[in-house]
């Protein structure tokens, strides 16, 4: 089995580039899938977080809400208050990384051939890189992030600015990234030119995991 990490900074399209991967046959589960099911009320992550962050970023259910756990992190746009992010990730992160090893360990039972693709934001942030065996970095220019992130959160050019601006300086550059990677796709053009760099990047992942 072939364990592939695939990573990008905020709305560079990796869950797009994910699910074409899964189209083509690879196994793709996504960190922030996983993370949201830690979060659920009862989970150990869930209780650390409210003790840490405080019960103003629970909604009137119990669940969190995200947007403001994420105010409570990053800190509100325009501010000088510090990052919490750290905090944050201290929490998260190794319950993620185990579970993700768990969900790779169950898939290599099932087909030991297969292609298993974990999407997320942070892996080599949480210095994840090394359980994977090959590493695929997606790209695409910082306009476009943020037309995408408005589009898709429902606000503003303007927040989406500012909120980009607050994910990305929490994030590993680019430039980094692509340095770390096994297999760089850019995701700037159209979804034609994305979807075949996909295609090549899977012909090559497919013959390693000895398809």
């Amino acid at each position: 089995m072939l364990k592939v990490g695939l990573t990008g900074g905020i709305a560079s399209g990796k869950s797009v580039v994910g699910e074409m991967f899964a189209k083509r046959g690879a196994h793709v589960i996504q960190a922030d899938v996983i993370s949201h099911e830690l979060m659920q009320p009862g989970q150990p992550v869930y209780q650390e977080v409210v003790r840490r962050f405080g019960k103003q970023i629970l909604n009137a259910d119990g669940t969190v809400n995200r947007p403001k756990l994420a105010e409570a992190a990053f800190g509100t746009p325009g501010s000088n208050g510090p990052s919490r992010v750290q905090e944050l990730n201290q929490i998260v992160h190794p319950a993620v990384i185990s579970r993700q090893e768990e969900w790779m360990d169950e898939v290599g039972r099932r087909d030991r051939k297969a292609v298993a693709i974990v999407e997320a934001a942070l892996i080599l942030e949480a210095g994840a890189a090394e359980r994977f065996d090959k590493l695929v970095v997606v790209t695409c220019e910082t306009v476009q992030r943020i037309q995408r992130f408005a589009s898709r959160m429902k606000i503003s050019l303007d927040a989406a600015r500012d909120e980009v601006a607050r994910r990305i300086a929490a994030q590993l550059p680019d430039e980094e990234k692509i340095k770390a990677a096994d297999y760089v796709i850019d995701n700037s053009g159209s979804l034609d030119a994305t979807e075949a760099q996909v295609a090549e990047v899977w012909d090559v992942l497919r013959e390693k995991a000895g398809r």
